[in-house]
């Protein structure tokens, strides 16, 4: 089995050195970029399976970087994490809202960070050859595609995974806590805002043909996949 593949993109050469040593001791293979520009000429003949980005990068911001990455169709799907020193929570949302899959504060231990990547690639993965269909949505476990009214609808990794563990559980209200134990995976170490946060991405993708209505929020309660109104 070929070994996943991480883009780093981090202009402090020891930083970036000791991210890379780390992975490929656990695993991994390793791409490395000192800026944007770095980071995009990469891409264009690399295909990583996920890509660190801090924020702070001596050219365009590492946060304008995911943005754009997110609003390419060629690097829509690439798992993305953020490395920066920012510790609040606006921050965080920031780089969530900005399309990053999680968010890493330094310091950080290498322990913690292989974790962190290991749980966002296996997000994007789901066994079975299953399809499932519900109202105006069809998800096709096996072709990794969801379809609203017969139109492709593009979601990230994780917004992928909610709405597969989401379909397959319907008319079931979920706390923010439980979804970050099912989707996110346990001892992971994700805030409940971040649900939020994707549950928004997920709404926004489905909103073409009425399906963001599917995802309900129950107040004091949580979520729930429900084709029935509220």
């Amino acid at each position: 089995m070929a070994a996943n593949k991480v883009l780093i993109v981090e202009d402090e050469q020891p930083i970036r050195e000791m991210i890379a040593f780390h992975l490929s001791r656990a695993g991994f293979e390793t791409l490395e970029a000192a800026d944007s520009r770095s980071a995009r000429e990469l891409l264009a003949d690399e295909r990583p399976d996920l890509a660190l980005i801090d924020w702070m990068l001596p050219d365009t911001s590492g946060l304008e970087l995911t943005r754009m990455l997110k609003r390419d169709k060629d690097y829509e799907d690439l798992a993305i994490i953020m490395l920066t020193a920012r510790a609040e929570e606006r921050d965080k949302i920031s780089g969530l809202d900005g399309g990053a899959d999680d968010y890493i504060t330094k310091p950080f231990s290498p322990r913690e960070l292989v974790a962190r990547i290991q749980a966002v690639l296996r997000r994007g993965t789901t066994s079975g050859d299953e399809k499932i269909t519900a109202g105006v949505l069809d998800l096709d476990v096996a072709g990794h595609r969801v379809l609203s009214a017969g139109e492709d609808i593009k979601l990230g990794p994780t917004e992928y995974r909610l709405l597969h563990f989401l379909m397959t559980h319907q008319d079931r209200v979920y706390s923010r806590t439980q979804l970050l134990d099912r989707v996110w995976g346990a001892n992971v170490y994700v805030e409940e805002r971040t649900v939020d946060v994707h549950v928004r991405r997920l709404r926004k993708a489905l909103a073409g043909e009425g399906a963001d209505g599917y995802i309900q929020t129950v107040r004091g309660a949580g979520y729930r996949f429900s084709t029935r109104s509220a």
